[in-house]
């Protein structure tokens, strides 16, 4: 027997003289899974409102032992993964996946929908996220608020880098990082190269649009036709305007 079924709640309800309401334990326990991700196995629990958590680890005791902490709510074996998960985690794209997120603050809720927006393949400074929720000055705060997130992956906290190009840190650490942005085939070595000679926008000279280096529109640009700028009023200055997809502005440097 394992700690989960020695919940007492979860005893309660298996002692009931007759069956319980259907639904009834899924509205007051979560439900756990393991299964594949790009950075090995992980474990996801779920409730009846969607995917509330989801973490590595060496093992299931350690998992269900940290999601009470969290939570404090039972949890039990899954008879299979929530629809999407498994597609969502191979994909590294949520679509319609349902999250509970219910136990976060509006900011950290703000924070976590931000980088929820962030494309496959794309990566945003940690200040580009804190101007999209109108909080310019709040960068440190969104770098704890993403070290907060329940479900790494599924929300994509990994494509959110340093504004001096660095990976920075990440709640699995820093090399599975790196892992998860190469497999999504980010330029992360061409921006920290960009980074360090103090070039963190690509201008188009033939467009006059200038974007992020990780922005699909920026990685499309012709060798011959590829401007660099520190900054967006630097590229504003010289008669470029930003990308509408990546939102250079946002990430507001001086």
């Amino acid at each position: 027997m394992n700690g989960l079924e020695q919940d007492p709640l979860a005893e309660g309800l298996a002692a009931l003289s007759v069956d319980a309401p259907p639904g009834l334990l899924d509205r007051v326990a979560a439900r756990w899974v393991r299964v594949e991700a790009p950075i090995g196995d992980v474990y996801v629990a779920s409730t009846d409102h969607g995917i509330a958590y989801l973490r590595t680890g060496p093992g299931e005791e350690d998992f269900t032992a940290s999601f009470r902490r969290r939570f404090g709510r039972p949890l039990l074996p899954a008879d299979r993964p929530p629809a999407g998960l498994v597609p969502a985690l191979r994909t590294g794209r949520t679509g319609d996946l349902r999250l509970d997120l219910r136990g976060l603050s509006p900011f950290e809720a703000d924070v976590l929908q931000a980088a929820r927006t962030i494309p496959r393949g794309e990566m945003r400074p940690y200040s580009w996220i804190a101007r999209e929720i109108g909080r310019p000055r709040a960068v440190r705060a969104v770098g704890t608020a993403l070290g907060h997130n329940p479900v790494p992956l599924l929300i994509p906290c990994h494509r959110v880098i340093r504004a001096d190009g660095g990976i920075g840190q990440y709640v699995f650490g820093t090399p599975a990082k790196e892992t998860l942005l190469r497999a999504e085939n980010v330029n992360v070595d061409e921006v920290g190269a960009l980074a360090a000679g103090n070039v963190h926008l690509i201008g188009s000279d033939t467009t006059g649009i200038v974007c992020l280096p990780s922005c699909h529109n920026a990685r499309r640009i012709a060798p011959a036709h590829r401007r660099g700028f520190r900054s967006m009023a630097l590229a504003a200055a010289a008669g470029y305007r930003p990308c509408r997809h990546c939102r250079p502005a946002a990430a507001n440097r001086p």
